[in-house]
């Protein structure tokens, strides 16, 4: 076999040298080629985004660090937007005076309420003819002063033991016992002997409290709620002093039901019916979306307009399971109103108290 040997052309190698030579010589020194780099990146960076889905979503990045820092970049852009629309609608209501269109009212789930029938109007003669002949007549028309025992579950824990004493502090005239293994039916008779006209149940669970058992004496009504977000005063920021020895003032808000208004008259006979102005303490029942948030409060006038107020502590959150005419009986008792979530709870524009 013969091997033929191809010459190899030394001209082809300069001619490809001389067109690499040419092609960097073109231009002003270079910088055409600078010109097209650039352009083959904007090019690539067009075609990235034309490939990048319209309906992407930060969920779908799948490193974690990565979304989160995401997520935060684009909710940061979106309150930047939201300042910045407001800012303008500032200025052009400034600039229109007294032409300028009313505000706009934000749409909650407090204003868009469902309408329930038993909403109650406090001037109705038919509530004030109930007002004056119900268990509680006697706390508002003088006759009686409030006396509350509070007690615990059996075999209590430091942080109920402390929210019990704390609580006392609140509720002028109220006593700590220990409950000692002893059945509320044997506890509601010894209270009513010893002239007590509220016995108060805190119970708890994992060490915390989460139950109160409100019962008016000696013939009720009986109210169980669910307590939830229970501060003590030492875990407050900013708290005052430990509360004065004076009876606080008594502010009840949103119990518009018939339900609710029972149950805001249950709160207030709790405290006696002449508070002490020089105290400048105040105890709040605060209802928003049938949850009743506690507050107590000291408050001080600095001149004509201002007001400063100082949280006194302790804090928490109730939500009524039920409502049991008589005293307590959980075999045999009539219930008023038994909270059933799945039927309730279904529409979250009703509200029951």
């Amino acid at each position: 076999m013969d091997i033929t040997e191809v010459p190899v052309s030394h001209d082809n190698k300069g001619k490809k040298k001389k067109n690499k030579k040419t092609k960097n010589t073109e231009g002003n020194g270079g910088a055409d080629v600078v010109e097209t780099k650039e352009d083959v990146k904007m090019e690539k960076s067009e075609a990235a985004e034309s490939a990048f889905p319209p309906t992407f979503s930060v969920s779908e990045i799948k490193n974690k660090q990565r979304r989160h820092h995401m997520f935060l970049k684009f909710k940061l852009e979106k309150r930047k937007q939201k300042l910045q629309l407001k800012k303008k609608k500032k200025k052009e209501r400034k600039a229109l005076g007294d032409k300028a269109p009313p505000k706009e009212v934000p749409k909650t789930i407090e204003n868009q309420r469902v309408y329930d029938e038993t909403t109650v109007d406090p001037q109705d003669e038919e509530i004030a003819f109930d007002e004056g002949t119900d268990e509680f007549s006697a706390y508002f028309n003088g006759l009686t002063n409030p006396k509350v025992l509070i007690t615990t579950s059996d075999r209590p824990r430091g942080r109920t033991v402390r929210f019990c004493e704390q609580l006392a502090t609140v509720i002028p005239d109220a006593h700590v016992y220990y409950r000692r293994g002893l059945a509320l039916k044997r506890v509601i008779p010894q209270c009513v002997a010893r002239n007590f006209t509220y016995l108060m149940v805190i119970n708890e669970d994992r060490k915390v409290p989460n139950g109160l058992v409100l019962c008016h004496l000696p013939n009720g009504p009986t109210a169980h709620f669910k307590i939830s977000n229970a501060r003590l005063r030492k875990e407050m920021k900013r708290r005052g002093k430990d509360p004065t020895l004076h009876s606080p003032e008594v502010i009840l808000n949103n119990f518009t039901t018939r339900l609710g208004h029972s149950i805001g008259r249950m709160f207030a006979a709790l405290f006696p019916q002449d508070p002490h102005f020089v105290g400048r303490q105040v105890a709040t029942f605060h209802n928003q979306r049938d949850f009743v948030f506690f507050r107590f409060h000291r408050y001080i006038f600095k001149n004509e307009k201002k007001v400063g107020i100082q949280e006194l502590g302790p804090r928490f959150t109730l939500k009524l399971r039920s409502l049991q005419k008589g005293t307590f009986d959980s075999k045999f008792g009539e219930y008023e109103w038994v909270l059933k979530r799945h039927e309730m709870d279904a529409c979250r524009r009703k509200f029951q108290l």
